[in-house]
């Protein structure tokens, strides 16, 4: 009788150590390991291979949709069901049909989210501008690549790119696309990694172009010259910002504001808006309105409807007797995203490497990745000209004796030795008797040959003129030129989004004369949860909620239409109204700071004050002694900027500020448990903001100030021991009764 095996020796090895045969069990492994072993392969998956864009401005799943109706010839031919490109395009990705073919949507030309659609389509693909507008099944439409595609896939076979095995070995497909132009720049993308993301605008393609020439031409070249800013689709009107734009140009981050088009019809007492920005809904704007007047905020509209139809998009919005249009925008501008804001990451892979990186610098990266690309080009047809060439010399040989040829193959016994034979006879390589070999017996004459040999000639010039551009960089710069201004001319399109110089200054004043003025009490905590509270509410309140571990941080009493100035530990400063801000109940936390006002992922909240006239100095006292005044006015814009930075000097971390209305004496405490007392007419006032300041307190290498308070804020009572004479002062040892209790400082 056979033995039973054990259950042990049945059982099938498992190499995972995360699965322990098919009995549950207990794996206790350290933090840092699993994150390793199981959460980082998948963060990396998801940020190289699914999310971010690369320098052709394509993510994998756009590339492999495009390259599959490539060769699927539908580049020029005609038009396919989309479900038969999608179930083509499973061969490369290997998701379901509504993944691929949701990709399909967004490339193409009905729904209307590039400047430049990739797939020209025919049927129902939904609109940008509609949230709840469903596209039609894969079946019922059809598709095929539009003729811009034709730059994107130029050359391709001739080694300007490299090829890479798809999922499962079986097919090959290219790691980018060679595009003849920096579709990065034109085509807009946007997506969310694992602890990143990307977004990216679309830009006009013929000023790209011109912005391309420019930069090859000079590095150096002023880019906003050139690339005046932003185009969307959708249109609208961009409101222009120099300084923010050239802060996106240059650092690959920032924002803008882009605000709808519309026309008053007097004669119809009604209002149509017929663009609106690209990153918002006509759902979304009919339920911010339905909103405003359900709470009474907006009382001119009696009615509001979406009237879009195959000529295009259209809201319309009837008025109610005496209503005052240019006012009642106004409010809209301010209130629902008919008015909104792009906000731009420019995160590229780059050699598999995430980098935000502004204009000149994806250029940059653009230029050099092209360059190569055109160098292969040249020295692939280089060496197949070289390859015909060796045959042409091949064949000349033969010409000189084609009887011998021909009497050498005909004596010949057997098929193997032809070439050896004719490789012997006329002293030719195995690659040129081959070829001489394989001639057919209608080609053996004298005019077919002599044809041939014509051609050696040409052939040698243009093998040293390739081998020419190949070593000179400037005759390739020359090449990517005269591509761009052959892209310019057949592709160029005029301007979608209007750019608008001066209306943001005017819209400001009237936002200003519209924001209802009345006192409010103000809140901040440690953590930047802010809170803005009417008088009469605070006094039904209770005590204020805060989170745990924070609490009580600053605190005034100001105006609706006062503006607060908030800083952060990467010496910037975020701009708001207070009227940007609800009101709200002392039970609540309130508004988070970082989220509300849009800063940067891991930047802190330090301290931040309120101004209604921008008069006044702010103090800035730096760990390493020194202390800096500032006139407040530095801080005012002609426009509504939202982020200010280079707001104090970067040189030490900051101990902590103060709002100076007018001069006071100050205290100014180390940690070496020192202090020095000194009046603020000492500082002069400067107008730049990233100024270091003068040095008040000389301190030893391992110390620094910790803080500092108002002389009337503090415990000590024998002020002469520590005012200071002159500055920089080292400060006196505080005795015990100056110490008193424990105070917060300014940034406490």
């Amino acid at each position: 009788m056979a033995k039973k095996k054990a259950p042990e020796e049945g059982a099938k090895k498992v190499n995972n150590p995360n699965v322990m045969g098919l009995r549950p069990e207990v794996l206790e492994q350290p933090i840092t390991e699993t994150l390793e072993v199981n959460y980082m392969p998948y963060a990396m998956s998801v940020i190289v291979s699914r999310a971010i864009p690369e320098i052709d401005g394509f993510k994998p799943s756009h590339r492999k949709l495009l390259y599959t109706m490539y060769q699927m010839h539908l580049l020029g031919g005609a038009r396919t069901k989309s479900a038969n490109i999608v179930g083509q395009t499973m061969k490369l990705n290997p998701h379901g049909d509504a993944a691929i073919y949701d990709t399909m949507v967004r490339l193409s030309r009905g729904y209307g989210a590039l400047l430049h659609p990739l797939v020209d389509s025919k049927g129902n693909f939904g609109k940008v501008y509609s949230r709840d507008m469903a596209w039609a099944a894969s079946r019922y439409t059809e598709a095929r690549l539009d003729p811009v595609c034709g730059e994107l896939f130029r050359d391709i076979d001739q080694d300007t790119v490299d090829f890479v095995d798809n999922y499962d070995g079986s097919m090959k497909e290219p790691a980018l696309l060679p595009t003849t132009f920096p579709n990065v720049l034109v085509s807009a993308n946007q997506g969310i990694a694992v602890g990143m993301a990307s977004n990216l605008c679309g830009f006009n393609l013929g000023e790209v172009c011109d912005a391309a020439v420019a930069f090859l031409n000079n590095p150096g070249t002023d880019l906003l010259g050139v690339l005046k800013a932003p185009d969307f689709p959708t249109g609208g009107a961009l409101l222009y910002d120099e300084a923010a734009l050239r802060q996106i140009y240059a650092t690959g981050r920032g924002s803008f504001q882009v605000r709808s088009k519309w026309r008053h019809l007097p004669k119809e007492n009604l209002i149509e808006i017929y663009e609106i920005p690209y990153t918002t809904t006509v759902e979304a704007i009919m339920d911010k309105v339905a909103e405003l007047i359900k709470a009474g905020k907006i009382r001119e509209i009696a009615d509001m409807r979406d009237e879009t139809d195959l000529n295009g998009l259209k809201l319309t919005i009837d008025l109610k007797r005496g209503a005052d249009p240019e006012k009642l925008m106004s409010k809209l501008f301010r209130s629902t995203s008919l008015q909104d804001s792009f906000a731009c990451n420019f995160n590229i892979l780059i050699a598999g490497m995430p980098r935000v990186m502004g204009v000149g610098e994806i250029l940059d990266e653009w230029t050099a990745w092209r360059m190569d690309g055109v160098r292969r080009r040249t020295y692939f047809v280089m060496k197949k000209k070289q390859e015909k060439l060796h045959l042409l010399k091949g064949l000349k040989r033969i010409l000189l004796d084609i009887d011998r040829a021909i009497r050498i193959i005909r004596e010949t016994d057997e098929d193997a030795e032809v070439v050896p034979n004719l490789m012997i006879g006329f002293g030719i390589d195995d690659v040129q008797a081959e070829y001489v070999a394989d001639i057919k017996l209608r080609n053996i004459n004298q005019e077919y040959i002599l044809k041939r040999i014509e051609e050696v000639a040409g052939l040698e010039d243009e093998i040293a003129d390739l081998q020419a551009i190949v070593s000179d960089p400037g005759r390739i710069k020359q090449i990517i030129v005269s591509e761009l201004e052959l892209v310019k001319k057949k592709y160029a399109q005029p301007r979608r989004t209007e750019i608008v110089y001066e209306l943001q200054a005017a819209a400001e004043a009237e936002d200003a004369q519209d924001v209802p003025d009345y006192p409010v009490h103000v809140f901040c905590s440690r953590e930047g949860y802010f809170k803005k509270i009417t008088p009469q509410s605070l006094r039904m309140s209770g005590e204020q909620k805060y989170k745990e571990g924070d609490g009580p941080f600053l605190q005034w009493e100001a105006s609706n239409r006062d503006e607060l100035l908030v800083f952060t530990d990467r010496q910037q400063c975020y701009k708001a109204r207070l009227s940007d801000f609800d009101d709200a109940k002392a039970s609540v936390l309130g508004d988070y700071l970082p989220t509300k006002l849009g800063m940067d992922a891991e930047e802190t909240f330090l301290w931040a004050c309120i101004t209604a006239d921008y008069s006044g100095h702010l103090l800035f006292f730096f760990q390493n002694g020194k202390a800096a005044r500032v006139e407040l006015s530095a801080y005012q814009t002609q426009t509504r900027r939202k982020r200010l930075t280079g707001a104090y000097c970067d040189k030490s971390p900051l101990a902590a500020a103060y709002l100076l209305q007018e001069d006071m004496e100050m205290a100014v405490y180390s940690t070496e448990g020192r202090a020095v007392i000194f009046h603020t007419a000492c500082l002069n006032p400067k107008s730049t903001r990233s100024t270091q300041g003068v040095n008040i307190m000389t301190l030893k290498p391992k110390y620094r100030v910790e803080k500092v308070l108002p002389l009337d804020q503090t415990a000590i009572v024998n002020l002469s021991r520590y005012r200071a004479r002159s500055l920089p002062v080292a400060g006196a040892l505080l005795r015990e009764e100056d110490r008193g209790e424990q105070q917060m400082t300014l940034l406490d």
